[in-house]
């Protein structure tokens, strides 16, 4: 058997949890997670989806809003793990816990590309036509460990944030059992620290558009669907968008078409099918039915 204390949060990770816990060959003998978060219109206290896999469980559980807080470190060692998996935990393991045992960590980004806390999100900002899972030794650096393995795929090109996180969940859960089984024989492989980049934390404000480039437009709604969205300038969030093409030149926001549910806005360069429009503050409504109730036609500006 072997022992693995595993620190993850969000859903990606409860997948990876779960898929540990399938293993006979594997005993979760700690889980470590953030601590409860306020969230929702009501603002309650929400547990990490890793938490409540875990208490399905009955596993032991930790939250401290620091890896350094009295008792965290102690408790680690008394787990007694082979590993330490991480996966999505949202903190830095500091130098004492990295000595513990050997910390393998599931990032969703084929390293040195994308390292931080955006991974996922940056791959359909830019349009990446391949992404995938590393495994990596993790060290004091962020994301900057030696390469265990990876998996890696091709990302189809309608593929929103959602879909594309399930499918890497899929594959880190494959990946961090394969990696666990092998570890002996395996030989880490240093990171190309030259090529590295870096991707920040997504704050809601990254989600205003505009219409000057419908293929910009169309990245930034696949890879923020779920949260934060998209919205235009005054707050009206925009859904359901498809990328009809990305040549022709147009006004900005110019509403070229009407359909039955439906329209078709110009950008500078391309434009785009809209289906649904949600006004600040105000139920979500079919774009005809939104551009009907105000009076706009074909030739309008949308905006």
């Amino acid at each position: 058997m072997k022992k693995i204390v595993y620190m993850g949060t969000p859903h990606y990770a409860k997948e990876i949890l779960q898929t540990l816990i399938a293993d006979v060959k594997i005993e979760i003998s700690l889980v470590i997670t953030q601590p409860d978060r306020k969230a929702g219109r009501k603002n309650e206290l929400k547990a990490p989806d890793v938490k409540v896999l875990a208490l399905e469980h009955k596993l032991e559980i930790l939250q401290p809003e620091k890896l350094s807080d009295a008792g965290v470190y102690e408790a680690i060692v008394n787990a007694k793990p082979d590993y330490i998996v991480v996966a999505a935990f949202g903190q830095l393991l500091p130098k004492n816990i990295l000595d513990i045992a050997p910390c393998i960590n599931l990032h969703a980004s084929l390293l040195p590309q994308y390292r931080g806390a955006s991974p996922v999100q940056q791959s359909l900002l830019n349009s990446d036509k391949f992404t995938g899972v590393t495994a990596m030794l993790m060290e004091e650096g962020l994301d900057s460990g030696p390469i265990l393995g990876y998996r890696y795929f091709k990302i189809p090109p309608t593929m929103l944030l959602p879909e594309l996180m399930n499918r890497l969940s899929d594959d880190a859960c494959a990946l961090t059992t394969d990696i666990i089984h092998r570890f002996e024989t395996i030989a880490p492989l240093e990171q190309n620290r030259a090529m590295a980049t870096y991707c920040k934390k997504i704050k809601k404000s990254d989600g205003l558009v505009n219409f000057s480039s419908a293929s910009e437009f169309y990245d930034k709604y696949r890879a923020f669907e779920g949260w934060p969205g998209i919205f235009v300038e005054g707050g009206m969030k925009v859904k359901d968008v498809q990328l009809l093409e990305t040549e022709s030149q147009n006004d900005e926001g110019k509403i070229l078409e009407i359909k039955d549910k439906s329209i078709v806005v110009g950008c500078s360069k391309g434009s785009l099918e809209i289906g649904v429009l949600q006004p600040a503050s105000k139920k979500a409504v079919n774009a005809k039915a939104y551009c009907v109730g105000r009076g706009l036609k074909v030739g309008n500006s949308l905006l």
